[in-house]
């Protein structure tokens, strides 16, 4: 089987492309050593025996999910530049999703605010207009109560 064995450090890793028995431990001992793959650096460093893979291929090896994306990349490395645009494209329509996503809210928060204050000044103006016929009224009551005082005397 043609797969990925581990290598490097806590959160480094490298991995070494290998044919070994199915049977074996993921990073037990290999039969040979196809090529590497080392995804932490940048660009992503793939070295890898195309001939041999082929080789190993015609005789019967069979090939890991993980492995057969890798000989996909390095048979055909304009494929690597067009996921790489893929995923940039992605990333950028991602952040202009959330750009236009906290416009909205923005928006929303501001006409929110705009009809809190409309109904601030609403309520102020019934509030004033309530005081007004308070006042009214009780004018009206000094009034009438002058008046009977004056129709008594």
């Amino acid at each position: 089987m043609i797969r990925l064995q581990r290598g490097g450090r806590k959160k480094r890793p490298f991995y070494a492309i290998v044919v070994m028995d199915k049977r074996d431990r993921r990073d037990g001992a290999f039969i040979e050593k196809l090529g590497y793959y080392d995804p932490c650096k940048q660009p992503e460093i793939l070295e890898l025996n195309l001939e041999r893979v082929n080789a190993w291929k015609s005789e019967g090896a069979e090939v890991s999910g993980r492995v057969a994306s890798l000989i996909r990349l390095a048979e055909n490395p304009d494929l690597a530049a067009k996921n790489a645009a893929k995923a940039e494209a992605a990333a950028a329509a991602k952040v202009a999703a959330a750009e236009a996503k906290a416009k909205a809210e923005a928006e929303a928060a501001a006409k929110a605010k705009a009809e809190a204050e409309a109904a601030a000044k609403a309520a102020a103006a019934a509030e004033a207009a309530e005081a007004a016929a308070a006042e009214a009224a009780a004018e009206e009551a000094v009034a009438e109560a002058a008046a009977e005082e004056s129709k008594d005397a």
